[in-house]
């Protein structure tokens, strides 16, 4: 018995903590530690995880706990209200977990977890796919490919995305501790090829990486609709961190400016900018995603069309969200990129 806890995030209040108890199976000795026969083996061995239902998951953060039993494909889902406060000087903070099934011996394991700081001003949710990271939606192949099986010392940054959410993330004077959340329209099988490549290219990890729980089967072939999971996550955070500002950030290849447009127009206080990376030249997508612009346009929110990171970053320090300092890194790096052979 295994489990995998995936960072936790909430308020001064309440907090949430999302894993999964599940069975592995070991990898024969046949199997080389390196090269393609191993990596497909990984893959195929974190897709056949086989969840472990009815576990007890008792959860404790500072002096408060709770117990919570996973679901019948291993998972559980947890929301500890805070009766004893926590530490108000740092925003991360530990959970200790212990996890008990049957006649299985306790397994032990802890997890951070994010509370957003009194003074936070800002919070980012963010869309990793063809966002933060290049993935390919348009080419469904090799998206699955890049998703599952491409390993994360391959999977490509944007150029300037780690300076740019550094930037966003300590604030316009360089040391706020703001959340940044993110969503992948991937499953939580890839939650670890994802966590590598955010420490890899120095992205800073934020409170969470919200997945899908595919849950494909013969009677449920397709995962739950990307478009309702990333529009019920984001009112989830809104109303979890209330009146907190916030900014949006995805790309132009999916659904991305059609959601948060409509988030805006259901929080028009709340939303202060939405930054699209432009992912192709296609003229009626473009014209497409002005006339949402335009939509909003009553709105204190600005949708920016951004062929690249130095653009956002551009308007997030004209509008103060990030300092000089911020807004010169992701000059730099997108310069060096231009300048790197490779």
């Amino acid at each position: 018995m295994m489990v995998q806890p995936y960072r936790g995030y909430g308020s001064r209040t309440r907090v949430f903590l999302m894993g999964r108890v599940f069975r592995q199976a070991r990898l024969g000795r046949m199997i080389p530690r390196r090269g393609m026969l191993r990596d497909t083996a990984d893959v195929v061995r974190r897709i056949a995880r086989r969840g472990y239902a009815d576990a007890r998951v008792e959860i404790r953060l500072g002096d408060n706990s709770v117990a919570v039993t996973t679901n019948r494909d291993g998972y559980f889902d947890a929301q500890l209200a805070i009766a004893y406060p926590l530490p108000e000087e740092v925003a991360w903070h530990r959970a200790d977990l212990v996890v008990t099934a049957n006649s299985q011996p306790p397994v032990q394991a802890s997890v951070d977890v994010f509370v957003a700081l009194p003074e936070t001003d800002l919070m980012v949710i963010s869309d990793i796919d063809d966002t933060v990271m290049y993935t390919g939606v348009a080419d469904k192949l090799r998206m699955l490919y890049r998703l599952f099986v491409e390993k994360p010392h391959r999977r490509t940054a944007f150029s300037g995305a780690a300076s740019l959410y550094q930037a966003l993330h300590r604030g316009a004077e360089g040391h706020a501790q703001r959340p940044i959340i993110y969503v992948s329209r991937g499953p939580w099988a890839i939650y670890e090829v994802l966590e590598t490549f955010f420490q890899l290219n120095h992205i800073p990890v934020g409170p969470i990486l919200f997945m899908r729980e595919w849950g494909i089967s013969l009677r449920h072939p397709w995962p739950r609709r990307a478009e309702d999971h990333k529009r019920d996550l984001i009112a989830r955070m809104l109303a979890l961190f209330d009146e907190m500002p916030c900014i949006l950030i995805g790309d132009s290849g999916q659904h991305d400016p059609e959601i948060y447009t409509q988030i805006v127009e259901a929080n028009p206080d709340r939303i202060k900018a939405i930054y699209i990376r432009r992912v192709d030249d296609k003229p009626d997508r473009e014209r497409a995603i002005q006339r949402l612009r335009d939509q909003i346009r009553h709105t204190s929110c600005e949708l920016v069309l951004a062929p690249d990171s130095n653009l956002m970053a551009e308007h997030a320090y004209a509008n103060g969200y990030i300092s000089s300092h911020g807004v010169e890194a992701v000059r730099r790096d997108i310069a060096a990129s231009k300048n790197d052979p490779a």
